[in-house]
């Protein structure tokens, strides 16, 4: 999918953008160019992608990227066709190079292009309340319906029979058919994302965008941040309860039911028919399979396979937390 929200300032040639990026390297490449930077799992043999962390060795050894900046611990995971660039810290480089590509990703101001939706080919088109702001490029289906004071920003997707609440903000968001979105949601901001300095906070940038899939529902007061290199994504017919936090690059399945104030960590995937209690925490970068059960309260640290029904801090199995709890 081309990215409809943040510019690509590529090609480039990938030792120019090394220099750029201010990576320090010692192979000439041979003026080979470079399209963009994706995760290990996208990425093409015009992308560079980045790998950190062992939980992502499988993705590492298949991967097609054409360069990929890791570790010298980790380049032997790599395949043979990807070119190596090791580095002392994958993080820091990757947010570098991720910002040549896309130097205005990394701030997030308000749009300021937005204008009264009455100044818009919809005045007549939909159903709106009042202060409702428009950005450029802007796409909404039939039979929509936007609350009053709500914002969707420039380039932002709407798709038919939605509904949107009121005091919303849509930024970096496609949203498919039939989805509710209730009052004062903010979803598409950049996440949490940042690497800690006792002088100054260093942010890096969040390219990937929300996808909110067709007949789900997003609960007041709730929260969706876009993914950092991958997008985040809410499957079909999952509702969401009230106040619930969804960090950066989740992947939530199909016909999953979220109860109030659960909160993600980024980068975990759920699987289909997943149900979660109320304020519940599930850790980041773990994933949790289909038909899952997880009892409100709990505390989701490790990956969790089909079918189980768990509960408690750490969670375990619904049966052995009752029997340890009597």
């Amino acid at each position: 999918m081309i990215n409809p929200f943040f510019k690509n300032n590529g090609p480039f040639n990938i030792d120019k953008l090394l220099i750029l990026s201010e990576i320090n390297y010692n192979k000439i490449y041979n003026k080979i160019k470079i399209n963009d930077i994706k995760d290990l799992f996208l990425a093409t043999n015009k992308d560079i992608t980045f790998f950190h962390s062992k939980k992502y060795e499988l993705l590492a050894s298949k991967t097609k990227a054409a360069f990929c900046i890791t570790t010298n611990n980790l380049s032997h995971i790599l395949p043979d066709s990807c070119n190596k660039i090791v580095v002392k810290n994958v993080l820091m480089s990757t947010a570098k190079i991720t910002k040549t590509f896309y130097p205005n990703a990394v701030t997030d101001d308000f749009d300021i292009n937005v204008k009264e939706i009455s100044k818009t080919i919809y005045n007549k088109k939909i159903k709106f309340g009042k202060n409702v702001l428009i950005g450029k490029n802007v796409k909404i289906g039939k039979n929509c319906l936007i609350g009053h004071n709500s914002i969707l920003e420039s380039n932002v997707i709407i798709g038919e029979n939605c509904s949107i609440g009121s005091n919303v903000i849509l930024r970096n968001t496609i949203v498919k058919n039939n989805v509710n979105i209730l009052d004062s949601c903010v979803i598409g901001k950049k996440g949490f994302g940042f690497f800690p300095d006792k002088k100054k906070n260093i942010r890096y940038p969040h390219i990937g965008v929300v996808i909110i899939e067709d007949n789900a529902e997003i609960g007041c007061g709730s929260t969706i941040d876009r993914g950092s290199l991958s997008n985040t994504v809410i499957g079909k017919n999952t509702y969401i309860d009230n106040q619930v936090h969804i960090a950066h690059n989740n992947k939530i399945g199909d016909n999953c039911i979220i109860a109030g104030q659960v909160g993600f960590a980024g980068s975990s995937t759920l699987g289909n028919n997943v149900m979660i209690g109320g304020q519940a925490g599930i850790s980041g970068h773990l994933k949790i399979g289909n038909n899952v059960h997880i009892g409100g309260g709990s505390g989701v640290i490790k990956s969790l396979s089909d079918n189980l029904k768990v509960m408690g801090y750490p969670a375990k199995d619904l049966k052995s937390f009752i029997k340890s709890n009597k």
